[in-house]
């Protein structure tokens, strides 16, 4: 078995005979909606935790178009009822199979907060209503389907199907978990975004090739029995221990005319014959490297090793990101019990013409008919956006996009972006002339790649601009500026604005694309992410240090003064994130305070299945760097006081977290930061207090040697350990596959309470989307 290098474009396969029975309005939800199309079964049965709005951004109708446009009937079963199996019986058994998908985010995630708490609201429900979904929805809906149709074929993806697709650390139930290939029991699971796998899956299977058949696909993962290979060909590297010397490969002789397999079938021979020489070329030793590449697997530690030993489960996880690039990444396999589950290499990214086809499709733009008028957050949030790319090399290791997209940036052809406008103009019910972003997991990656596709193919970097950006890559936003510009030209769209968060290392590379989005794309507020200000935790992240941001900051204030227009940066932050120590926080606040910024909302770092600083948070080691048993130990916040501490030092500024930073300011020896100075970070005493206040400056005007001690009226610990919350709830934006890390805080400027939306100095300012 081969991998193929050069897979068959999604939109070049012959189309299923059901094509005859043309396009559906929408996917049909009930038998009633299959007869009013004239079908007697479906031929795909897709199963999400989410509600069915028929628009690119959602992942369900995603698919289920792509689905449609090879001539399949594709039914939608949405959040289903999990407590029996009536309700996946509902569209009858699939001609081929169920594709089950928790949705655009992860289930945990979408269901509890960073604190493991309960959400009251869900975002993709009609109504915002909560518990529409179960927990690991993959794994429950899986198992349904099993129990509806026993031998029908089960396929298994989306965001939480790919995170989770090997042992992962699962924060909610604080325990390394399965793949779930395991629990859900699943023919096969897709990875990375999968349209290309489906579409081959898809057709082979109306061939009458059974899932569980198909192993050669790429971006595809199942269970097989301990030690299958594909073939005889296939080689195992065994990366399952740390500091064992791998393999050493001999170095090649320079002065060999004949390869050694030719020389060795000349051995014996008749020396006076005539022997051929051949000189092998670069190109011929560099293919047969590929080949064998191509056919190697590595076999990382198995479940029982990495949930017993947080070394091998960061190893696990160092080897798995390290073989993510397309162009070089070998196959995994990693043992659970007596089987394994095997990943073959990631999927070969989509090309813009795949792209424009994907998003191309007749789209209804809608919600369901079913649902009437019901608010559903994430529509409201996404009906007027445009996605016009996917994929992320920035390598932030907090965040799970990278490991679910990939870092080859995939990007659409103007015309078909533009094309979307004009539907959304036409289509979309409630337009008024205001598109809300072009956009993607970030907002100006649109077009940017590796300017040598060879060097593309054989880095092994995690990260294309950390530490900085590297020379390779091409950071020309032309083509960017020229979107926006025909963009804003199409009769009818009166106002662009740019939401998706802006890489503003890569912009101050390009002050012209600054000028443009800052003098046409700002309504106001532009929201970046430095994540942090301290070097410690900064590195951790694989974020740049604040040199960038300030580069960017004073380029962002001279355009707008040039444009006439009063704007402001919304800086995002990470409170408890691996490597972040108190005093990090600390410096942090410090620097929020003399930038005359209150964060409106705040968020703690939520450890995702597969993210690095998911390992770093469950080993306390540093994935980042070659591993051993002595190696970099990480700081991290995992206990609930310091937790609320870092949160609260986020908001300073709200009394309900005075006592907790006064308590730990104390602990850690910084009483300077005490007091009523532009250096201090809180006041003596409890904002409102004015009695306390008022004994505070008697104390400061009493004679010398009357004055209490830094801390005398300190609260006992414990009780002062209840108080430090903070809340405040962060929204992402719902995108196909960028729903999976929680949001870090968003930053306004100062009001003088929590939570105005007044510019610095306390002006009124215009509301901020």
């Amino acid at each position: 078995m081969t991998l193929p290098a050069a897979p068959q474009a999604i939109n070049s396969y012959r189309k299923y005979w059901a094509s005859r029975f043309g396009t559906a309005p929408f996917l049909p939800m009930t038998r009633a909606e299959m007869d009013e199309l004239g079908w007697d079964s479906c031929d795909i049965i897709i199963v999400s935790g989410d509600c069915y709005i028929d628009h690119p951004s959602f992942g369900m109708a995603l698919v289920g178009r792509l689905l449609e446009a090879q001539g399949f009937r594709v039914g939608i079963i949405a959040q289903p009822d999990w407590n029996s199996a009536d309700a996946f019986r509902e569209l009858g058994k699939p001609n081929l199979f169920f594709g089950v998908t928790a949705g655009n985010m992860d289930s945990m995630i979408n269901r509890y907060t960073a604190d493991r708490k309960p959400r009251s609201d869900d975002a993709y429900t009609p109504h915002a209503e909560a518990n529409k979904r179960p927990d690991r929805a993959v794994t429950v809906y899986a198992q349904r389907c099993r129990e509806a149709y026993p031998g029908v074929g089960v396929m298994i993806g989306s965001i939480e199907a790919s995170l989770r697709r090997i042992a992962h650390f699962d924060y909610w139930s604080d325990k390394v978990r399965q793949s779930v290939l395991v629990t859900s029991k699943a023919d096969i699971l897709l990875f990375g975004n999968a349209e290309r796998a489906l579409v081959e899956i898809a057709h082979r299977a109306a061939r009458g090739e059974k899932l569980s058949e198909m192993r050669d696909i790429r971006g595809t993962a199942f269970m097989v029995p301990h030690g299958w290979r594909p073939d005889d060909e296939w080689q195992e590297m065994d990366s399952s221990v740390v500091d064992v010397p791998g393999k050493v490969d001999p170095h090649l002789n320079p002065y060999q005319e004949i390869p050694e397999q030719a020389a060795q079938a000349t051995a014996g021979s008749d020396p006076a014959a005539p022997q051929v020489i051949r000189i092998e070329s670069r190109e011929e030793r560099l293919a047969k490297r590929r080949a064998e590449r191509a056919k190697t697997v590595i076999r990382i530690p198995s479940y029982e090793a990495v949930a017993h030993d947080p070394v091998l489960y960061a190893h696990a996880s160092r080897t798995l990101h390290l073989e993510s690039n397309p162009g070089n990444a070998r196959a995994l396999v990693q043992l659970h019990g007596t089987r394994d589950v095997w990943l073959n290499a990631p999927p070969i990214p989509l090309t813009t013409e795949e792209m424009d086809f994907v998003f191309g499709q007749p789209y209804a733009r809608n919600p369901h008919p079913s649902y009437g008028d019901a608010h559903i957050p994430a529509w409201e949030m996404i009906k007027y956006s445009i996605n016009i790319m996917r994929g992320c090399f920035g390598g932030c290791t907090f965040c799970s996009i990278t490991e679910h997209e990939g870092r080859i940036i995939q990007s659409r052809s103007e015309d078909s972006i533009l094309k979307e406008i004009e539907e959304i103009r036409d289509k979309t019910p409630g337009f008024t002339g205001h598109i809300s972003d072009l956009g993607g997991p970030t907002a100006n990656m649109y077009r940017l790649s590796c300017k040598d596709p060879n060097i593309e193919r054989s880095c092994r970097k995690l990260s294309c601009v950390y530490p900085d950006i590297c020379e390779n890559l091409n950071t020309d936003h032309s083509h960017l500026i020229q979107l926006y510009r025909k963009a804003r030209a199409i009769p009818g769209v009166k106002k662009i604005n740019i939401q998706s968060g802006l890489r503003y290392d890569l912009a101050v590379k390009s002050p012209e694309y600054i000028k443009e989005l800052v003098q046409h794309h700002v309504g106001g507020y532009l929201k970046i992410a430095p994540e942090h200000t301290e070097d410690g935790p900064l590195s951790k992240m694989m974020k740049p240090g604040m040199g960038a941001y300030d580069k960017f900051k004073e380029l962002f204030e001279r355009f707008s003064r040039q444009a006439g227009k009063e704007q402001y940066l919304i800086p995002y932050f990470i409170a408890a994130h691996p490597g972040t120590s108190d005093e990090d926080m600390v410096n942090l606040a410090l620097w929020l305070k003399k930038n005359n910024f209150r964060l409106d909302q705040v968020q703690t770092f939520t450890p995702t299945p597969m993210a690095l600083a998911t390992t770093m948070w469950h080993t306390r080691r540093n994935p980042l760097k070659r591993l051993s048993r002595s190696s970099e130990k990480v700081d991290v916040v995992r206990d609930g006081y310091r937790r609320r501490l870092h949160k609260a030092l986020l908001r300073y500024h709200h009394p309900d977290n005075w006592q907790v930073i006064h308590d730990a300011l104390i602990d850690m020896g910084r009483t300077d930061l005490i007091g009523h100075s532009k250096q201090c970070l809180i006041p003596p005493t409890p904002p409102g207090d004015k009695a306390a206040a008022a004994r505070n400056r008697f104390a400061h005007h009493a004679p010398a040697g009357s004055r209490g001690k830094p801390g005398a009226q300190r609260a006992p610990a414990a009780a002062a350990r209840g108080n430090g919350n903070g809340h405040g709830k962060s929204f992402a934006k719902p995108q196909a596959a960028k729903s999976v890390a929680a949001k870090p805080a968003a930053a306004k400027p100062n009001t003088g309470r929590s939570g105005g939306g007044a510019k610095p100095g306390g002006k009124p300012a215009g509301r901020s989307r």
